[in-house]
């Protein structure tokens, strides 16, 4: 099973872009976007499905604004948004789907870069992702979060940790919140496969043109709970790819 995740800031632009022509390329089984930017309604017949016989949207109340999707061939056996807070699930940010071996979460961080407010909302997201899925977990099911994770790990994940040590995703608390997240029970699926890369960034900012000289962050994730590493065959950064400020993440797994 192979599973690409994607921030594409931006559904309708990355459609015209050749979104399309990159699923048909990578043939992901599912195939998770973020930051879409745009209500189902609002684009084009094939954006809508990108193919695929069954697609999950959650968009934000505010148009133009945040968003994700999940496509799948596969029917799932139970789709929810967000976990129950309205006030994650009204921006759009979550789409889970049952599909048996276990549950996936697409989902899109929020960003804290604008201001004590957002930062606090951030924050306030985290700590209830990892109080939500330390429950999911003793439940004994497998789980898999996928997404624009809006927070670089180590220092390794980002051009300049010392510089960027007080920006928002890289901040000390940020990245003892994804110790904690790992000490759940989860494996950062690239990292596993890449212990030692670097230089190996999943976003540049478009407003200093850093994607030419590789001035990125790693903040684009596909982890998976531990019960799952014995199905792990391959990850990946598809950083060649471009469309976005992103570039997608891929993980492929005997399921």
């Amino acid at each position: 099973m192979k599973i690409i995740s994607w921030n594409l800031n931006g559904i309708r632009a990355c459609h015209k872009k050749g979104l399309t022509d990159f699923v048909k390329k990578e043939k992901p089984d599912i195939f998770c976007v973020q930051e879409t930017k745009a209500h189902i309604d609002q684009v084009e017949d094939e954006a809508k499905h990108l193919g695929y016989k069954h697609f999950y949207w959650s968009s934000a109340v505010r148009k133009g604004y945040s968003g994700v999707a999940t496509f799948t061939d596969t029917e799932p056996k139970q789709i929810s948004i967000g976990w129950g807070q309205t006030e994650y699930s009204s921006e759009g940010r979550i789409v889970v789907t049952d599909h048996g071996s276990f549950d996936l979460y697409n989902i899109y961080f929020p960003n804290g870069g604008s201001g004590d407010e957002r930062h606090n909302f951030k924050q306030k997201f985290l700590k209830d992702l990892n109080i939500h899925l330390k429950e999911k977990l003793k439940t004994g099911r497998e789980v898999i979060v996928v997404g624009d994770y809006n927070v670089a790990h180590k220092e390794v994940d980002v051009f300049d940790p010392v510089r960027l040590s007080t920006e928002s995703g890289f901040l000390p608390e940020e990245r003892a919140w994804f110790d904690s997240f790992l000490q759940l029970g989860f494996i950062d699926t690239f990292r596993y496969f890449h212990p030692s890369d670097k230089d190996r960034y999943t976003w540049w900012s478009y407003r200093e043109l850093a994607r030419i000289s590789n001035r990125g962050w790693r903040i684009d994730y596909i982890c998976v709970s531990k019960g799952l590493e014995k199905n792990l065959v391959s990850a990946d950064i598809l950083d060649d790819v471009e469309g976005s400020d992103h570039c997608p993440v891929v993980a492929t797994l005997k399921i």
